[in-house]
This record gives C-alpha cells, structure tokens and sequence, in this order.
C-alpha cells in the first residue's frame, strides 16, 4: 500500500476517533451536582438544560465528523481528487486558472457536504436551546456573501501562491510566505471597516455611563481606540460576546447587543478590560508571530511534496500539479497540525490567565468579572465541568471555574 495514502488515512480517521474518545469522557465528567460556585447563579433547570446542550452538542459532532471522514477517504480512495482535476483541466485554461476552477469545484462539494449539518446544528440544535435568532433568509445571505468574500481574497491569495511555486523556483516557498503574510496583514487592517460590517451592523455606542466607563478606562491604560461600537449580534444568536479588532489605530471595540443588555456597566468593563489585557500583554503580538513563523515553516515543508509523485499516486492522479499538491501536503500535514493545535491551546489558556489577572488589577473590581463570567456561563449554557483530557486537546479558555478560582486567588 502507498505509504502517504495509509499515513493519511490513519491521520484523518485517528483525528477522527480521537474526537469521539474526548467527547465521550467529557459526557462522562458531566456532573448532576451543581458546583457550589454557581448555586446562586443557575436554577436546577437551566443547569440541567446546560448538560442537555452540552450532550446534543457531543452527539452532533460525533455523527458529523464520523460522516465526514467516511465520506473524505472515500472521495479520496475512490479518485475523488482526480475527477475534480480531469473536470477543471477540462475548461482548457493556463495553470493559475485551472487551479482556481480546481479549489472552486472542492469548496462546493464540500459545501454540500456539510450544509445539512449547518442547517441542522443552527436550526435544530440552536433553535430547541432557544439560541437561534437566524432565519432561513439571514443564512442562505450569510452564504452568499461568504462565498464572494473567500473568491476575491481566496482567490488572490490563492492565485499568488500558484503563480510563485510555478514560476519562482527553490525559493518560491519564501515568496509565499511574505505575499501571504502581507495580505493577511492587510486584510486585519481592513477587516473591521469594510469586511465586518458586511455580516453585523456597527453602531457607535451612545454616551453614557458604559461609554464613559470604557474610555475612561482604556485611556488610563494607554490603550488608543478608532471607536467602540454595539454590533446585533441578536439577529443571529442570542448568546453574548465581545472582542476588538484590528490593529494600530484601526482597533475598535464590539460589543454585542445581547451583551449590553446581560451585563451592569462594570462588568462590561472587566470583559473588555480582558480583551485589551491580550494587547497590553503582548498576546496578540506573540500569537501573530507564532502564526507567520508557522506559515513560513509549513510553506517550506510544502515545496518538498509538490512535485513527489507518490504523493502524487496515493491520490490516483493523473497529472501532478502545484494545484493539487497544496490540498496533498494540507491532508498529510494532518498529524503535525493536531499537534501544533494542541500546543496553541495550552499556550492560549496560559493567555487567557494572565489577561483576567490584568483585568483584575487595572479594574481593581476582580468580582465583577468573576460575576460577569457567570452570567455569560449561564446564558450560554456552558458546561461547568468539563474532562481535564478534553480541555487539553480542544479548549482554547481555561474552564470557567478555574478562571473564577485563579481570580479568587490574585
């Protein structure tokens, strides 16, 4: 047998069991006892509609990504990839457009593939846990609009990184990796001005006490802000968020509306005093470079498998292209990415310690994130008990009580 193709099925399908195991130990660590921390803040009721939405979660993603991996190697076995190839050859363009034609045919099965679980998750799943507030007509647009966005900016970028492996030679991977920082740089920059606001309406939060709280506060820590913006975040889901975006003096702050209206105006301020704390710390810096660094190691790697034509037959092509090569070395990178994803994780919870530890200090009011953290738990029925094994192999957040304990502890 074809030592890529048994290296890559074993990845797709062990990634694929080893989610089933995660899942199934984190059913098992769901507790009927209430923890004593949030006897005050979930009824018997809401805890238990908690548990039940963490189990239809743990199904869901069991039969999803059990089909999926069935139906991958599969496609893969059965000359799905070359089918795709010989269909895109067909159009008789040059080798950036056929590419193109190529990825385009790939998105849309895939597309198909899992569409019904997106209807499902969103309007079952969602819908019975009383989250959806997205309608059949919001979604298809949401489609349509993501499906625009990823052929311009996908497609650029896409057709650079083509049009550098098939001309640039030895050091066409370094060409990569700087054309493609460059433009995920740029797009960051741009983002919240001209992409966001595609999905969300932006709108300037009105003055009063929350605004001047805000202010007051990111102008004592030195954070600079472009402007803080409310988002309706209801017309899609119910549950509550809040993030900054972009970076120099384009950063801004959103708030989603279902936050405001869950949250007292302190805190509101320990959330978002959190989410400038990556900033202040140096999070998103060290997380940015962590990222480039990657992408040039895994542009490097690449250039080795492009041309390898057992890769190459594992996926009973034939012709060898850069086109499909890039999805080739993607698949068999599988290992190594669940790995490296492992070790982000770890690191991000590490980042989310020390940015509550900031909020806390800089707000001087550790209890009103405590309280905040809470609320959010019990609005978005979060599960207050989750295994130790899956949190280390999925969770990008520590578990909300051991954020609540390591804030009691400051």
């Amino acid at each position: 047998m074809n030592i890529y193709l048994l290296i890559i099925i074993v990845s797709l399908a062990g990634s694929c069991l080893l989610g089933i195991y995660s899942r199934q130990l984190n059913r098992k660590a769901l507790s009927p006892k209430l923890p004593d921390e949030f006897s005050e803040t979930f009824d018997a009721d809401e805890y238990r509609k908690s548990q039940d939405y963490t189990k239809a979660g743990i199904d869901f993603e069991n039969i999803s990504g059990s089909i999926t991996t069935i139906i991958t190697i599969m496609f893969i076995i059965f000359g799905g990839f070359n089918a795709v190839d010989l269909w895109a050859r067909g159009f008789g363009y040059g080798q950036i457009s056929t590419g193109l034609i190529f990825y385009a045919g790939l998105a849309v099965l895939s597309d198909i593939l899992s569409l019904p679980f997106s209807l499902y998750h969103t309007f079952i799943i969602e819908e019975n846990f009383g989250f959806n507030k997205t309608t059949l007509k919001t979604f298809f647009i949401d489609k349509v609009k993501g499906y625009l966005i990823g052929a311009i900016i996908g497609g650029a970028i896409l057709s650079g990184i083509l049009l550098f492996f098939n001309v640039a030679g030895s050091l066409a991977w370094l060409w990569c990796w700087i054309f493609t920082v460059l433009v995920t740089l740029g797009i960051q920059y741009i983002a919240p001005t001209w992409i966001l606001p595609l999905f969300n309406k932006f709108t300037p939060l009105e003055e009063g006490e929350l605004r001047n709280k805000i202010e007051k506060f990111a102008a004592a820590n030195g954070f600079e802000l472009s402007g803080i913006f409310m988002i309706d975040g209801s017309k899609r889901s119910t549950k509550a968020n809040a993030y900054f975006t972009g970076f120099g003096k384009k950063k801004r702050i959103a708030l989603f509306d279902t936050l405001i209206q869950s949250l007292s105006a302190d805190e509101l301020v320990a959330v978002l005093a959190h989410e400038i704390g990556h900033s202040k710390l140096g999070h998103i810096r060290k997380m940015m470079l962590i990222s480039i660094i990657n992408t040039g190691a895994v542009f490097l790697l690449m250039s080795f498998f492009l041309g390898n034509k057992e890769l190459f037959a594992a996926f009973g092509m034939q012709h060898i292209s850069v086109h499909a090569g890039l999805i080739f070395f993607a698949l068999l990178y599988t290992p190594v990415s669940i790995v490296l994803s492992i070790f982000s994780n770890v690191r991000s919870r590490k980042h989310e310690f020390e940015a509550d530890a900031f909020a806390a200090k800089t707000t001087g009011k550790p209890e009103a994130l405590v309280s905040a953290l809470k609320k959010l738990s019990v609005s978005n029925l979060s599960n207050l008990t989750p295994h130790p094994f899956y949190v280390w192999l999925e969770y990008s957040h520590p578990p909300v009580l051991k954020r609540i304990n390591a804030l009691r502890n400051l």
